[in-house]
């Protein structure tokens, strides 16, 4: 069983920043592509970013030049640092982790963390 935990969303104002991190746990960990979706009601998912295995990053359009995805030397947990956070930028934001080895063709989200935008 793999589990993803996400945190450090909140309520920050509109130009501030937020850093959110994502934390996999189980019995085997191993992972391909990791990063992050996020999604308010009604609307669909909306990538942010993923990360290769080799560290290729690609993020979505609406957050480039402004959000920075990392990961570290375990593989097994990745940040999102948000800067300049606009209003749209208010939503849900999960982690996924897409299984390799033992794991591949498996995916794995966590439950999500808010991060709202607002004066």
């Amino acid at each position: 069983q793999v589990q993803l935990v996400e945190s450090g969303g909140g309520l920050v104002q509109p130009g501030g920043s937020l850093l959110l991190s994502c934390v996999a746990s189980g019995r085997i960990l191993s992972f391909s592509d990791m990063g992050w979706y996020r999604q308010t009601p009604g609307k669909e998912r909306e990538l942010v970013s993923t990360i290769t295995p080799d560290g290729i990053t690609i993020y979505g359009d609406s957050v480039k030049g402004r959000f920075t995805a990392s990961r570290d030397g375990t593989r097994n947990t990745v940040y999102l640092q948000m800067n300049f956070l606009k209003p749209e930028d208010t939503a849900v934001y999960y982690c996924y982790a897409r299984g390799s080895n033992r794991l591949r063709g498996r995916e794995f989200w966590g439950q999500g963390t808010l991060v709202t935008v607002s004066s």
